[in-house]
C-alpha cells in the first residue's frame, strides 16, 4: 500500500467488510478485461458469502478464474472545500466457488437475511423454501484482506 499512514490493520478491514451494504465483486472475463458488479455479502468467520441467480457473466468469469478480489467502502463523505474524500475501505483477496452443500448454502441465505432483513427473519424459512432452486450462493475464503482509511483531522460543521 502506497500510503501507508492510511493503512488499518485486519480487525478493522473485517468491521468495514461485516458492516457494508453492498461490495464490488471483481472478476476477469475470458478476454483478460476485467468486470467488476456489486453483490451483497455477509462475513461468517474467514469467509464471505454472496447470492446470486445460478447463471451469468460473474460466475462464468469464476469457473474459468475463480481468483477475485471484493472491495467495499463506509463513511464515505466528500470535502469539496478541500478537494478530497473521507473513506474507510476493505478489499478482500480470494477464490470464489458455489456453494453445493444444501446446509452450508441454507446458514449462507439466513446469515444473510439476517444482515439485510433482521426485522422479518420469521419470514425467512419460506423465503428460503421458495427461492432455494433458483438461488445460487458463492462463497469467497479470504487468503488477504486490508484495510484503509482517510479521516479528517478535523471537524466539519
Amino acid at each position: 500500500m502506497r500510503r501507508k499512514d492510511r493503512e488499518r490493520d485486519a480487525e478493522f478491514a473485517r468491521n468495514i467488510l461485516a458492516n457494508c451494504l453492498y461490495a464490488t465483486l471483481s472478476t476477469v472475463n475470458a478476454d483478460g478485461t476485467p468486470y467488476g458488479v456489486p453483490v451483497s455479502p455477509v462475513l461468517v468467520g474467514d469467509v464471505v458469502y454472496f447470492h446470486c441467480a445460478p447463471a451469468g457473466q460473474k460466475l462464468d468469469n469464476i469457473a474459468r478464474q475463480p481468483r477475485v478480489c471484493l472491495s467495499c467502502a463506509s463513511d464515505v463523505r466528500t470535502i469539496p472545500e478541500e478537494f478530497t474524500t473521507q473513506y474507510a475501505s476493505a478489499v478482500v483477496f480470494g477464490a470464489a466457488n458455489c456453494v453445493e452443500d444444501a446446509n452450508e448454502r441454507r446458514m449462507a441465505l439466513v446469515k444473510l437475511c439476517e444482515k439485510y432483513t433482521p426485522k422479518h427473519m420469521h419470514l425467512v424459512d419460506a423465503m428460503i423454501a421458495r427461492s432455494f432452486h433458483r438461488t445460487a450462493v458463492y462463497k469467497i475464503v479470504i487468503e488477504r484482506i486490508t484495510g484503509k482509511q482517510k479521516k479528517l483531522s478535523h471537524p466539519q460543521a
